[in-house]
């Protein structure tokens, strides 16, 4: 059976980031999605697309967008589409003649959808960004890093693909029910200081009533002694996370840290929490991470090794559950969610720039002789 949106196509405009990570979504849960590239990367041959596994999945044509008849190809792609997926900057698809009103003048049906980082409107709307600026002015970014240090950029996991690939998957596909019940398309603005925004919900909720202190002092931002990293004796390290009073006291017996009879302080006693926080330190420096894992693998404390890359990809629980695959020889993310009766799959491995310009325009309804005309005019390749 095949993914959930199977028979759903998408015309992604390639770009970096956050919307090849939507394309990639979308693929993997089964659309028939179209990754537009430009001439010249066609033609320079610049990238290797085995690491780029963000475009595995899909089909990829050559487009120069600059010229009228690149401009009309898109429009007749969009024309057979369900969506259209763009990262560019705000105005630009409009100054090629590709925008939402052009695009949906072909096709009312039409879900356009746009990634960018600050958005299509605002006082910065217009000026380059990347990951960390947006985060930064979300207010998500200054939650995150240790008490008294720097906030620390989670790679790139919270504005490009939380915050902007993902909700533009998501904003896409709900859009796409709506206009399966009225007929109608519409635009989608995924900014990623917005979903970063979103996605630190309930940190503003915390700090609403008070609860959510200065960074690296809070329960999940490591100033909890049970909410923490730790290093093992031979410098690798384990998560700890028994919030719930049960769980604590669970890991409180395991590892021996009361003494015969002691009190511990009371669990939310932040005024406690640097002192537990050595004294637990100090234990867990006692024994291996292995060792730590035959102990307390399988209890309610909580608990999992922080495993490298590698060592993830062979991890019994992520093997049984078939978390990774491997795609033209390169280990990889397997899709995600699960489904009981469509089963998302990865189409295939990234391709070369161009690789499908004359076949996939042929599926998408242009004749030999329109492709034939395209190409000795340059504007496919």
């Amino acid at each position: 059976m095949a993914g959930p949106l199977s028979g759903y196509r998408v015309v992604e405009l390639a770009g970096l980031g956050p919307g090849p990570f939507a394309g990639m979504m979308l693929s993997d849960m089964g659309a028939q999605v179209l990754r537009v590239e430009r001439t010249e990367w066609v033609r320079d041959g610049w990238q290797d697309p085995a690491g780029d596994v963000l475009g595995r999945g899909r089909r990829s044509v050559g487009v120069d967008l600059k010229t009228p008849g690149g401009r009309e190809t898109i429009l007749r792609l969009a024309e057979g589409a369900d969506a259209l997926i763009e990262g560019f900057r705000p105005g630009v698809m409009e100054r090629l003649g590709v925008g939402p009103d052009e695009c949906l003048g072909r096709n009312p049906k039409l879900v356009y959808g746009r990634a960018t980082g600050w958005g299509q409107t605002g006082p910065y709307a217009a000026s380059a960004g990347h990951d960390i600026n947006y985060i930064a002015l979300s207010g998500t970014l200054a939650m995150i890093g240790r008490e008294g240090d720097r906030p620390v950029p989670p790679l790139n996991l919270v504005g490009d693909f939380g915050g902007g690939g993902m909700f533009l998957a998501f904003g896409i596909v709900c859009a796409l029910l709506e206009a399966d019940r009225s007929g109608e398309g519409q635009v989608v603005d995924a900014a990623m200081v917005d979903g970063a925004a979103v996605l630190a919900t309930m940190m503003y909720g915390f700090k609403g009533v008070g609860v959510w202190k200065e960074r690296g002092t809070n329960l999940l931002d490591t100033g909890a002694w049970f909410y923490e990293v730790y290093e093992t004796a031979d410098g690798r390290f384990i998560s700890l996370g028994p919030i719930e009073g049960h769980f604590l006291g669970e890991l409180v017996r395991l590892v021996g840290l009361a003494g015969p009879g002691e009190r511990l302080p009371r669990q939310y006693d932040r005024s406690s929490w640097p002192a537990m926080k050595e004294r637990l330190a100090a234990i867990i420096k006692t024994r291996t991470r292995d060792e730590w894992c035959e102990l307390l693998e399988g209890t309610d404390v909580c608990f999992a090794p922080v495993l490298t890359p590698e060592e993830a990809v062979t991890h019994p629980h992520n093997a049984s559950r078939g978390t990774f695959t491997e795609v033209g020889g390169v280990v990889q993310p397997a899709p995600a969610p699960r489904f009981s009766r469509t089963r998302p799959e990865i189409a295939g491995p990234p391709p070369r720039p161009g690789q499908d310009t004359n076949q996939a325009l042929a599926d998408w309804g242009f004749s030999t002789s329109e492709i034939d005309q395209l190409r000795e005019a340059g504007v496919v390749a």
